[in-house]
């Protein structure tokens, strides 16, 4: 029934704070992108709220500094730090990870969140059509490079990693082939949605692909992609149809920013999630994704392909270490 709780014991009405109420997060440390706004500032506020140390990887420093001060005036004990990082750029998502780690920080937490909605036809300052670049190719290079001191924050604090893929259930919505790899930065047949959808169903592959080959190397780090569920924040900032109807309608069918936030934060933080990998999870509970999303082989020739987008930009000389 609409609202009922799932088997993890929440629902659509649960918040961040609800589903991480008792857990203690101290001695963690969670990198959030997109921080400075939405599902990115609430996840980063109750992270913190929980005792970890919170790194928030945000395009515009000062809207995150912003967003850190008002953290630390509600909870001034809260471990909070910002970078700056603009995922839809290679050379960014670059500095970043070297900045990182030549910080030191032990690195548990990874939760690719930043994204864009049903934008105009744009391409990023790679050449690489801008939902594509931002929502999957920022991030999937992002964890590549993370993965290593992730791998050597598991083993050296015997805690498992996570990496948390926010997607949506418009992932189910994409192109009819699904990625469109022969035309990926093509205008001739863009649609804003559909290429959103595209982008949520390569967030969806790249997780569950990412848990498979984590599984092989014997890891001790899971990933799994989530569905916020639909939430009035900025990111319908280029579609004002969207606004339009989130702000005479939200009431009765959108989420609040506490409740879209509670399945990202469930999935980082909760016991009950301990040991899932390549899952999706819809309102704090296991769901199934589509067909597409659970396709092993385009999984791993999305992975190839997003592997030779980057190289083509940035060959591998030109690279901070990454992982294969």
């Amino acid at each position: 029934m609409f609202g009922l709780k799932g088997p993890s014991g929440f629902s659509r009405f649960s918040t961040a704070e609800e589903v991480t109420q008792g857990i203690d997060g101290s001695g963690l440390t969670a990198i959030v992108t997109g921080a400075s706004s939405g599902l990115g500032t609430e996840t980063a506020r109750v992270l913190a709220l929980r005792g970890v140390h919170v790194v928030m990887a945000v395009r515009n420093m000062s809207a995150g500094l912003e967003v850190k001060e008002s953290i630390l005036k509600q909870n001034p004990t809260a471990k909070i730090d910002a970078m700056e990082l603009d995922v839809s750029s290679i050379a960014s998502v670059n500095n970043f990870a070297s900045n990182f780690k030549s910080s030191g920080l032990p690195l548990n937490l990874l939760i690719n969140n930043a994204g864009i909605l049903a934008t105009p036809y744009m391409l990023s300052k790679d050449n690489i059509e801008l939902q594509f670049a931002t929502n999957h190719v920022g991030h999937f290079h992002l964890t590549n490079l993370l993965l290593e001191t992730m791998k050597k924050t598991a083993h050296e604090s015997n805690k498992e990693g996570r990496i948390v893929n926010v997607s949506s259930r418009r992932h189910q919505f994409s192109y009819r082939e699904g990625i469109r790899f022969d035309k990926i930065n093509s205008q001739s047949g863009y649609n804003g949605l559909s290429a959103y959808g595209q982008s949520k169903l390569a967030n969806v592959l790249h997780a569950n692909e990412l848990a498979r080959r984590l599984k092989e190397d014997e890891s001790r780090i899971t990933a799994n992609s989530v569905h916020p569920g639909a939430i009035a924040t900025n990111i319908f900032r280029y579609h004002s149809f969207f606004g339009g109807l989130a702000n005479v309608f939200g009431k009765f069918v959108l989420k609040t920013v506490h409740q879209g936030a509670a399945t990202i934060c469930y999935v980082a933080l909760h016991p009950q999630v301990n040991g899932v990998s390549g899952k999706y999870f819809v309102d704090c509970n296991l769901s199934k994704a589509s067909l597409d999303a659970n396709n092993g082989e385009l999984g791993k020739k999305l992975w190839d392909f997003t592997t030779r987008l980057i190289e083509e930009n940035y060959p591998p000389s030109r690279q901070p270490h990454s992982v294969e």
